[in-house]
């Protein structure tokens, strides 16, 4: 009998290219858990056209308990879930804190609840940067201290990573690894799958490409004055297809059993920052094209330059993260003009 794993948030943009990379390197059986809230069913519809699987796909919310005991009760043989589902913008959460606080963390207690009830030991928890809030040392590294979140939204991810770390002392067989990931962009290969979420984005990579393409007039940058190399907020920006890989090896240690811990944090970047201007000069070179941007002021929750160091995941998981700037760019805008024809 196959091993199944859930992807809850398999819709998403992270978790729809981690469902390709769980078909193309492993075996597993796999089962999306995803309500649409910011995602479309379409999304499964364009990994069955590039990988030919098709992916179930259980519509519910995992603030609905009942809801997820009663669908992961029919499953069978499941050892894994890998937990995308969760809000992420940073100023939705500054505008409505409660909707992130029920939303995210609910349903994480509900996901572990279920892995307790069915004795699911091995868990994967989509985490992020923004836990470190605004640091005085970089790069950072997993052993950083948290600073106070900047957002709602990251902190319920400081609040979640928590929760997992003290069930994980509780669980005998439980096995988490919370990947705190950096700044994900750019799109599959294939050009069928990428950045599309239902509300408007607020990250800057499907931002650009939209003013590009001509659904947004002009775009701004948020933050002219910070202390940075050229005034504009620092990230490091990461391929999505190398963040997808990063959650197969990850998984796989943990069913493989080739770590003692019960608990463990990795970052995912590249170990380089990149300001939002040098992004934007980087599409603009690569696309052949000028952006109509305007400066614009410092927006609420954002830290202002972060990136990562990446011993502990090239020591741990024997990964680093392979594409650049100019293909993560590159590959947002050939999803971005794809999506905008079929729109047509």
């Amino acid at each position: 009998m196959k091993k199944t794993i859930i992807v809850t948030g398999g819709a998403g943009y992270i978790g729809s290219h981690t469902i390709l990379e769980l078909i193309d390197k492993t075996d597993f059986e796999i089962v999306s858990i995803d309500n649409y809230s910011n995602s479309s069913a379409e999304t499964f519809s364009r990994i069955e056209k590039i990988s030919g699987i098709k992916i179930y796909n259980h519509p519910i919310d995992l603030c609905d308990k009942k809801g997820l005991f009663d669908f992961v009760s029919t499953l069978e043989n499941v050892v894994g879930i890998i937990h995308f589902a969760a809000f992420k913008s940073v100023p939705e959460s500054v505008e409505n804190p409660s909707l992130y606080y029920h939303n995210n963390l609910e349903s994480l207690i509900n996901v572990i609840e279920a892995c307790k009830q069915f004795k699911i030991d091995n868990f994967i928890f989509s985490s992020s940067c923004s836990v470190y809030g605004n640091i005085d040392s970089l790069p950072v590294t997993e052993n950083t201290p948290f600073s106070p979140a900047e957002s709602p939204y990251a902190h319920t991810k400081q609040i979640g990573e928590q929760q997992l770390e003290l069930y994980a002392k509780c669980g005998v067989n439980f096995k988490t690894i919370a990947l705190r990931y950096f700044n994900p962009v750019g799109a599959h290969p294939s050009g069928l799958i990428g950045e599309s979420p239902i509300n408007p984005p607020t990250s800057l990579i499907p931002i650009i490409t939209q003013t590009a393409i001509g659904k947004r007039d002009k775009m701004f940058v948020h933050g002219y004055d910070y202390p940075t190399r050229d005034g504009s907020c620092i990230r490091d920006y990461i391929h999505v297809c190398d963040i997808a890989n990063a959650h197969v090896k990850a998984l796989n240690i943990l069913i493989e059993r080739k770590t003692d811990l019960n608990y463990n944090v990795i970052n995912l970047g590249t170990g380089d920052g990149v300001s939002v201007k040098e992004a934007i000069a980087s599409f603009e070179k690569n696309a052949g094209l000028s952006l109509n941007y305007e400066m614009g002021p410092r927006r609420a929750g954002d830290v202002v330059s972060i990136y990562s160091d990446t011993t502990k995941s090239t020591d741990f998981l024997h990964w680093t993260a392979e594409k650049t700037l100019d293909d993560m760019v590159t590959s947002a805008w050939i999803w971005e003009q794809n999506i905008t024809k079929e729109t047509r």
